[in-house]
């Protein structure tokens, strides 16, 4: 039987209650709290860990990303430094340089962000033209809603002037109104992408391995893949299959594309090998940066069209409820407009009413919840539909929401102490690979909701550390109905435990993004150490 015992260190156990002095782990649970006396006396033999003043945490939950997409995003070309145009040429040009294609492959790149670029627009394919001349090049938005093709990777995906722009996206054209100028938006973007050929990888996992790592640094012991796919179900399978898991990974099964996923019988609402598929997800609208999420409003400067669009009619929408509600299992839907919260909420209530079943009994997920309104947030509440909140993007993409939405709209954006007032539970995440794992910095901005040029939307909607850490432990820990098993550091509980530098409730708010990650133990076993 092995032991140990944690001392000396602020101990947030996130249950109701005083701190305790010390925390004893055995065999991999929660063993005992209490003080430090009494646990030493219950275990003389455990090994002593003294925390040197850090705070000890149970593990972070991510509530919501996809790590085979960050895998994926582990051989491709990184465009996130990107400032300008000319910079971004720059980029890849060193990439071409550095891996030496074939003169017919595919160069593939991810991250850039329009509104980063001085120029504020997206490139086009007469950009990637000239900064690589004949070759097939695709570039994905960091928002992943989007992205950017040359001439050659046009016509290598079939698309052209008489290509019509399928249902729910949008396929970028020239002055001409026919002439494809490569930017390819929601539907139209991710039809042409999966045409394109994986990456090659010399090993396949060695991707999943690297991205793991990477939430492992961040606190993060359980990880979401949010829009699993037949591809992406290999890879985990393969993953799960050679014991190459080191995090516990829940996959949310692509409703619409990859519903067969729900006859893997070992994985299937089970976990097996630290792989379970928990679900199903959709998506009902786009991103509010890229002007594509469903307001119910015009955008700012818009025509009296300009609100984004939906996805799905009702009556998709509805029959995906209905879906998720007859086998049980619970539903995941983006929804980023206020539009879309809508059509989330009332396709909930026609299934429900359809199915004679309560949609709280499958815990369904509003993933964003960017827009929610007030009145929206009460029928989240009654309905049981937990909002999971991007927070960061108050930081990242702030600024632009003042420009895309007006001051009013992008004030409210993530009403994270309207929901807190409710009694309304929520989870906060970073959908990465939009952007890092970073969950002390997502806790940061609930707390400041400041953006990058210094501004702060809707000080009324800050909530305070505690309140946030409470997004990413316990309530993380409901959304996948594990509240019996993680989450909070109790007697029985797994020992997944993130050891902090600093106690986040305990330092100036400003200060919270620069506390470090030291330690990320994962059933009592140390997987990550600065």
């Amino acid at each position: 039987m092995r032991s140990t015992l944690y001392t000396n260190g602020s101990i947030l156990t996130m249950e109701p209650g005083p701190r305790p002095e010390a925390l004893l782990v055995t065999d991999g649970r929660i063993a005992a709290l209490g003080g430090a006396a009494t646990l030493s006396a219950l275990a003389p033999d455990a090994e002593r860990r003294d925390l040197a003043g850090g705070a000890l945490l149970p593990a972070f939950l991510d509530a919501h990303s996809h790590i085979t997409a960050l895998a994926a995003t582990m051989g491709l070309c990184d465009l996130s430094p990107s400032t300008s145009l000319h910079h971004m040429a720059d980029i890849l040009w060193t990439f071409e340089e550095d891996t030496d294609p074939p003169a017919d492959g595919w160069i593939l790149g991810f991250g850039y962000d329009h509104t980063a670029l001085a120029e504020r627009a997206h490139p086009t394919r007469q950009f990637l033209d000239a900064a690589l001349p004949g070759r097939k090049v695709l570039l994905t938005h960091a928002s992943g809603h989007m992205g950017v093709a040359s001439t050659a990777a046009l016509r290598a995906m079939g698309i052209t002037a008489d290509t019509p722009d399928p249902e729910g996206g949008r396929i970028g054209r020239e002055a001409d109104g026919r002439t494809p100028s490569g930017y390819l938006e929601e539907t139209a973007f991710r039809l042409a992408a999966a045409r394109v050929p994986a990456a090659p990888q010399a090993d396949p996992l060695a991707g999943l391995r690297l991205a793991q790592q990477i939430y492992l640094s961040q606190g993060i012991t359980l990880v979401q893949d949010g829009l699993t796919g037949a591809g992406e179900f290999q890879l985990l399978h393969a993953a799960a299959r050679t014991g190459s898991l080191a995090v516990n990974v829940v996959g949310y099964a692509d409703l619409k594309k990859a519903p067969e996923l729900s006859r893997q019988s070992e994985f299937w609402q089970r976990t097996s090998r630290r792989l379970r598929l928990g679900g199903y997800k959709i998506l009902l609208d786009g991103s509010p940066q890229g002007r594509t999420a469903w307001m119910l409003e015009p955008y700012a400067g818009g025509a009296p069209d300009d609100r984004g669009y939906p996805a799905y009619t009702d009556e998709e929408v509805t029959g995906f409820v209905r879906t998720a509600l007859s086998e049980g299992v619970q539903l995941l839907a983006h929804c980023n407009g206020d539009a879309a919260c809508a059509q989330f909420i009332r396709c909930c209530r026609a299934a429900q009413a359809a199915e004679d079943r309560p949609v709280r009994d499958i815990r369904p997920v509003m993933i964003h919840a960017q827009l929610v309104t007030p009145g929206q947030l009460a029928e989240l509440k009654e309905l049981g539909i937990l909002p999971s909140f991007f927070a960061a993007h108050l930081w990242y993409w702030g600024d632009v929401h003042r420009e895309n939405l007006g001051p009013r709209r992008a004030a409210s954006i993530s009403p994270l102490a309207a929901a807190v007032r409710l009694g309304l539970p929520f989870t906060l995440h970073q959908d990465t690979p939009v952007i890092a794992p970073n969950m002390l910095e997502s806790i940061w901005c609930a707390v400041n909701r400041i953006t990058r040029n210094g501004g702060v939307l809707g000080p009324e909607y800050r909530i305070s550390a505690y309140e946030a850490l409470k997004a990413v432990t316990v309530h993380a820990a409901w959304q996948y109905a594990l509240e019996g098993e993680r989450g909070s550091l109790a007697p029985g509980k797994t020992a997944d435990l993130v050891l902090l530098d600093r106690d986040p409730t305990a330092v100036e708010p400003m200060a919270i993004r620069d506390i470090r990650v030291l330690e990320t133990i994962r059933e009592g076993e140390t997987l990550y150490r600065a």
